[in-house]
């Protein structure tokens, strides 16, 4: 395939990426969040025994002080607890209060059956192939990039 039509699957691809990213974006508005700070809750909701400030900035490819800032605002409404890890005192274990469930059970949760419900709408073999090019594609994005960055540092 020529670079020209790669190119309009990369463009094709862009799109959908944002149709995504806008349902993610118009949902947590509606409750008053941004995007960044809607998957912020959905990891710690997902995350049985707290997780770690470091989890959540992997997870999101995002800074130290972008995810502090958000944990910061969650911790001023009483939505969220820092708790001393027992293997290594540096590290806070970021749990709900429990004002902080009943307020994000009210957001996670339906986000969460709405993308099972919309891809339990395609066959489990396309749903494996989704996720199969989807890991693929994510892994030879982030080699290219990295490589860019190689060369300009």
């Amino acid at each position: 395939m020529d670079r020209e039509e790669v190119r309009a699957y990369v463009n094709q691809y862009g799109r959908l990426r944002d149709v995504q990213y806008a349902a993610y974006e118009l949902y947590a508005r509606k409750h008053g969040l941004t995007a960044k700070e809607l998957f912020v809750l959905d990891i710690i909701w997902f995350s049985t025994d707290g997780c770690l400030q470091t989890d959540i900035c992997e997870r999101l490819s995002a800074t130290k002080q972008t995810i502090s800032a958000i944990i910061k605002k969650f911790m001023n409404k009483g939505y969220i607890s820092l708790t001393e890890s027992k293997t290594d005192r540096r590290n806070k274990i970021i749990c709900f209060t429990s004002e902080g469930e009943a307020y994000v059970r009210e957001i996670i949760p339906p986000a969460a059956n709405a993308e099972i419900d919309a891809m339990a709408e395609m066959p489990g073999e396309d749903i494996a192939e989704l996720v199969r090019l989807t890991t693929l594609f994510s892994q030879h994005m982030k080699e290219k990039f990295e490589k860019i960055q190689e060369v300009q540092e």
